[in-house]
């Protein structure tokens, strides 16, 4: 057991660190097997020396977070000791610079870990993104806000946003009304980031123009998309030709961006997800990026990182499913010839 002392220069960001009633305090202590106490300008951390460095480095890092303005909270708290322990604390920094756009509210959208970060930069920089990970990593929340960007600073003129009308493992019927109220239920995601960012009043003025265009995948078919930018969601849930067919819309000026969750595939067992083909066929594609996030990447409440993470350990474990396959010639069981 070792015990160290940390000075404090400016103690209103420790209180920000800290958050109310101490909160965050008590997750470093739990996640780290440390002790902190709060002694007027200094801070005394005790535990096992190796911990104790850990927290140490934690604690620096949400300083300098806060030093820049920013919020800290639960999910910032616990993605700082995890960068720790991964030995990446100098990327902390990182975390504080790149806001996309400001909502319609004011509040700046901006990467939270560094995948995102990745991910955004990747948008950015290339004419394809392909955006692969679980829930709650914001792949389609930031390419909607990569998308504002663009269309507020006008390097695009339209927005596009389309998925596959595909239902999550339910058959739904026949919906009632007209086209727009039968895909509806399927774009509700998008519509939800696109009113956050612009607000509805705007969001309505613009789709009025045609500035703003959400169509199932279907509706693709046959269109070049020319100084757009387009964003393909629930792509696992796209055959192989859907993919391709939606690949080959780009037009001059253009940008793409694909994201899904290869995990959550609701295509029937013989159909191949044209988002994992992808993936295989357009690596190391010149203007084409692939980026993959993980369960460390999610922004949601922490029991949604800890579902994933759950998920992830059952199927390592489990067995892969035999599929009977009878010989030539051969009945199978309780089958005729």
């Amino acid at each position: 057991m070792i015990e160290k002392v940390m000075q404090i220069d400016r103690m209103e960001n420790v209180i920000s660190v800290f958050g109310s009633f101490d909160q965050n305090l008590r997750i470093i202590e739990t996640e780290l097997g440390v002790s902190i106490t709060n002694r007027d300008d200094q801070l005394k951390i005790a535990g096992e020396a190796e911990n104790v460095m850990h927290a140490e480095k934690a604690i620096d890092g949400l300083l300098s977070l806060a030093a820049r303005g920013e919020p800290i909270d639960g999910q910032n708290v616990r993605y700082i000791i995890k960068m720790v322990l991964a030995g990446q604390e100098d990327k902390i920094g990182d975390l504080a610079r790149g806001v996309i756009c400001v909502t319609a509210k004011g509040r700046p959208v901006k990467p939270k870990t560094i995948g995102q970060k990745t991910y955004v930069d990747a948008i950015k920089n290339n004419t394809v993104t392909l955006g692969i990970g679980p829930a709650g990593t914001g792949k389609t929340y930031l390419a909607v806000a990569c998308a504002v960007a663009a269309f507020r600073e006008k390097r695009v003129n339209r927005i596009v946003l389309t998925r596959p009308a595909v239902e999550a493992g339910e058959r739904l019927g026949f919906l009632p009304g007209d086209l727009q109220s039968k895909v509806d239920p399927y774009l509700r995601p998008l519509y939800d980031a696109l009113f956050e960012m612009l607000g509805a009043e705007t969001y309505n003025k613009y789709l009025e123009r045609g500035d703003i265009e959400v169509a199932p995948l279907a509706y693709m078919r046959g269109r070049t998309l020319d100084d757009s930018f387009i964003i393909l969601d629930e792509a696992q849930n796209t055959s192989r030709e859907q993919m391709k067919m939606f690949l080959t819309r780009l037009g001059f000026g253009s940008t793409a961006v694909i994201t899904g969750d290869v995990t959550q595939i609701d295509l029937p067992p013989d159909k191949i997800s044209g988002l994992k083909e992808a993936m295989r066929v357009l690596e190391g594609v010149e203007g084409i990026a692939i980026c993959k996030l993980s369960g460390a990447d999610v922004v949601r409440h922490v029991i949604v990182q800890r579902i994933i993470e759950a998920y992830e350990r059952h199927a390592k474990d489990e067995p892969p499913i035999k599929t009977y396959r009878p010989k030539s010639g051969r009945p199978g069981p309780g089958g005729r010839r």
